[in-house]
């Protein structure tokens, strides 16, 4: 296990308690104090070091979206949808006028910009709760510029599911999807502050 953290970054205490909490399958035991671990042991270490410390999921979410990975059962489309929307964290939510006017901008914005969503993609349920709490405090004028939000996600989805489907099992394919949907979601709240800040610092034009 020492090698396996030089390997990997990851503390040997850390290990102990991904592998206790199901994070990370154990090594093949070869003497009462050692185990063998291979390659596919760093990698998974690698991985969920990401989807919880850059990623900002909870261990069982993180152990939820490792599950939901490995459930195509031989369908790449189901396990690509699986570990998709198993990414996204769903709280509790108050139905209020402000949560069933945000539902409906959810489904007109979908409409809009022809999006082809499942019903329970939880991304629905997800943004509503995002634009009715900004209704709850009083700032619905960012509504103003969701169609630049659906828009430029449009753009990104495009090339996003284009490398996806050039990878070459339902594996890869899912493993790809749930790094780059939280590593992605981390890259572009960087980005977007970066620009804001260019904006927001650009001389005006007279």
């Amino acid at each position: 296990m020492t090698e396996l953290s030089r390997e990997s970054g990851v503390p040997v205490p850390t290990i102990k308690y991904y592998m206790r909490e199901g994070l990370v399958p154990p090594g093949e035991r070869t003497s009462p104090n050692q185990a063998q671990y291979e390659q596919s042991h760093v990698r998974r270490l690698k991985l969920v070091r990401a989807l919880i410390d850059v990623g900002g999921l909870s261990v069982a979410a993180a152990r939820e979206v490792l599950d939901k990975m490995g459930a195509g059962g031989g369908n790449p489309l189901y396990a690509v949808g699986k570990a998709q929307y198993s990414t996204t964290t769903l709280r509790e939510h108050v139905e209020d006028d402000a949560w069933h006017e945000a539902v409906e901008r959810v489904n007109k914005l979908i409409a809009d910009h022809g999006w082809r969503v499942g019903p329970t993609n939880p991304a629905r349920r997800a943004l509503a709760d995002v634009l009715a709490t900004l209704a709850r405090l009083g700032q619905a004028d960012l509504f103003g510029v969701l169609d630049t939000y659906a828009d430029a996600a449009s753009r990104l989805a495009v090339d996003e599911v284009g490398m996806v489907q050039g990878l070459a099992d339902a594996d890869s394919m899912a493993e790809t999807v749930v790094i780059w949907t939280l590593l992605g979601d981390a890259i572009m709240a960087s980005m977007r502050r970066l620009a804001q800040e260019s904006v927001a610092t650009s001389p005006r034009a007279e």
